[in-house]
């Protein structure tokens, strides 16, 4: 399974100096989203990277789906204080490791 990142170049570029090669940079906010419904129903990702402050911008729907998603996961990290990481590992594993 593949890793898949979404986000601007400035974003991405670590994700690429670490060898990730699916970097998805769209241009606007309607672009993103059709990137990410599109990977929401690939097989071959197993994990999709996306800037958290780019995730919040998305309608509430997708968002919903995104976090409910199993395969790929929805990664959505940055600079901004965001517990969706958080509660997807209480959720996966049934345990606080924040505690």
């Amino acid at each position: 399974m593949e890793i898949a990142v979404v986000g601007t170049p400035e974003f991405s570029l670590g994700f690429q100096l670490a060898g990730v090669t699916r970097i998805l940079n769209p241009l606007n906010d309607e672009e993103m989203e059709k990137d990410l419904r599109q990977l929401l129903n690939d097989k071959e990702v197993g994990i999709v990277v996306i800037d958290a402050s780019d995730l919040i911008k998305m309608p509430d729907r997708l968002r919903i789906q995104l976090s409910d998603s199993i395969t790929p996961t929805f990664l959505g990290i940055g600079t901004e204080q965001d517990n969706t990481l958080r509660e997807q590992i209480k959720s996966a594993i049934g345990v606080d490791l924040w505690k």
